[in-house]
């Protein structure tokens, strides 16, 4: 590729070169300059904020941000931001668990520090601060930890009353490993992004591989792997490798995604019968911010899309790692499999979507997706309702996912009355939940039994955000799937996640019993969400807005 003069600017203090070759901003920052802490969520869509730094002071995205823009201007990262910066925003997000896996708190953060830039004297309230908020997607927190965090941290307004952070790290992970159910570490690192994500850790020397399947591309030509071969991100063979990732995007074709007007249906019928109740689900996003990045050394053991939490099993099953491992031993070099944003939309797995009917004694029939361990997953929480699986054309599914198949049975039985309004959910894992929406939809109040707390902030943190999840999957949440399977919403803006100035305030009772802890915030997600639809008077289609 033809490039034209070194474009030079200055990245945290540091006067630096790069070749001016077409890139991004970003690109230049991942790339050359090695700064780590901006990350790529999207892409570039530019729309979830997980690489916004400062230009010139301002907040700017830099993923769609052309690197010949900033020529000859400042450019500030997280690691750029004083050392007295830093420390206000790392100890205020650990404070208010305003962090869990980490990748998309450096920009919030760098957003945070230049919005109290603009009035440090009399900073921004909290609704201005939510309204910036607008720019980023966090699907771990729920928005309310990090509005906590920008209270504490620039002393707006009145913060609110947090509980006293543990002293033992150990037990601060133990409960995030239980909550996020694969391993995860607290603590001030996590804040700036240094969680050990795979695009991060990789080897000097290292390729890089991006996704040659373009066909599922709405809007555009036909398309296949550019060996020509018809393999799926599972295979080898259909991942297009080069020394950089725009590069490797470059010679891949890829086409940038994009919001479909089509409509979000639910696939399944709903079962015929006299039913108290009738729930259908559409095919949800679980949008992990961190996409299925996966590295391997030739004969090595692969660094996968696990490193600091598992996107509530959105990442479990996922193939990359073994495609790491077989790009590395062809090419006798490391290789880093980067899927791109629409990658991760269109073969990422799903909630199995279901369509059921329900009796007000707890008896029914509920059809899903046709997804292994499904049936158990139901069976353990609603026995009376018969699982029939069903062939559906869509993107993968799985069990795995947060709560999936048997919080869907908790909604429907609580609609149909089988259980009252406010009555606790066990989950198969013996925590129990109760919710209630109040004021109208501002509010909802959580409480939860799961043994030992271990750590208050942390396990307040994944019930405030199991609480938003739900609400936005009940009111919001769907993607547009065509009867051949095909996914036509491919940017993360048209998941329909619910925004920080959307989310209904959380309060949290943490009931301390002895017992071995166990994770509470699925019971929390399912509880919120029985006590969301009812909320919305129980309409059969979701999302009900």
């Amino acid at each position: 590729m033809e490039t034209g003069p070194a474009i030079r600017l200055t990245v945290d203090g540091d006067e630096v070169e790069v070749p001016d070759d077409g890139g991004t901003l970003l690109d230049a920052l991942r790339g050359p300059l090695g700064h780590r802490s901006a990350k790529d969520g999207c892409s570039p869509q530019g729309q979830c904020g997980c690489c916004t730094v400062l230009v010139d002071g301002q907040p700017r995205v830099s993923c769609v941000t052309p690197v010949r823009r900033v020529a000859g201007r400042s450019v500030t990262t997280l690691d750029g931001l004083s050392d007295e910066e830093v420390a206000r925003w790392t100890e205020a997000f650990c404070a208010a668990g305003g962090s869990q896996c980490g990748f998309c708190t450096p920009g919030i953060v760098v957003r945070f520090a230049g919005l109290l830039a603009t009035s440090p004297d009399d900073p921004p309230d909290r609704d201005r601060a939510a309204r910036a908020l607008h720019a980023h997607l966090c699907r771990c927190t729920g928005w309310q930890t990090v509005l906590d965090a920008w209270d504490r941290g620039a002393g707006a307004g009145t913060a609110v009353e947090l509980p006293a952070p543990s002293e033992d790290r150990d037990a601060s992970a133990r409960r995030a490993t239980i909550e996020g159910r694969s391993p995860q570490v607290v603590g001030p690192d996590v804040v700036r992004g240094r969680g050990g994500f795979a695009a991060d850790t990789v080897p000097e020397g290292c390729l890089v591989a991006v996704s040659g399947d373009r066909a599922a591309v709405p809007g555009d030509r036909a398309a296949v792997p550019v060996d020509g071969s018809t393999s799926g991100w599972a295979d080898p063979d259909g991942w297009v490798v080069a020394e950089t990732l725009a590069e490797a995007r470059r010679l891949s074709g890829k086409v940038q995604g994009r919001r479909t007007t089509a409509e979000v249906v639910p696939p399944l019928e709903a079962p015929s019968g006299a039913w108290d109740a009738v729930l259908r689900t559409c095919w949800v996003e679980p949008a992990p911010l961190e996409t299925d990045a996966a590295w391997c050394e030739p004969g090595g053991e692969p660094a996968g899309p696990l490193a600091n939490g598992g996107a509530f099993g959105a990442k479990v099953d996922s193939p990359l790692p073994a495609v790491a491992r077989a790009l590395a031993d062809r090419h006798g070099r490391p290789v880093l499999v980067a899927p791109s944003r629409e990658d991760t939309v269109r073969h990422g797995a799903k909630r199995p979507p279901v369509a059921g009917g329900a009796r007000a004694d707890g008896t029914g029939v509920l059809h899903v997706v046709r997804t292994p361990g499904i049936v158990e997953a139901v069976a353990a929480v609603a026995p009376g309702l018969e699982v029939v699986e069903v062939d559906a054309a869509g993107p993968p599914t799985s069990s795995a996912l947060r709560a999936a198949g048997w919080a869907e049975a908790v909604v429907l039985l609580a609609g149909a009355g089988a259980t009252g309004p406010g009555s606790p959910v066990r989950s198969p894992d013996g925590a129990e939940a109760t919710a209630t929406v109040v004021d109208g939809g501002a509010g909802i109040r959580v409480a939860v039994r799961c043994g030992e707390v271990l750590d208050e902030v942390v396990l307040r943190s994944y019930c405030v955000g199991a609480a938003h999840m739900a609400w936005s999957w009940i009111t919001a949440e769907g993607l547009s799937v065509d009867a051949d399977g095909t996914v036509h919403d491919l940017t993360v803006r048209s998941f329909g996640i619910v925004r920080a100035t959307e989310t209904p305030t959380v309060t949290v009772e943490l009931v301390h019993v002895d017992g071995a802890p166990v994770n509470g915030s699925d019971a929390v997600f399912a509880a919120v969400a029985a006590a969301t639809w009812r909320h919305l008077g129980c309409p059969p289609d979701l999302p009900g807005g």
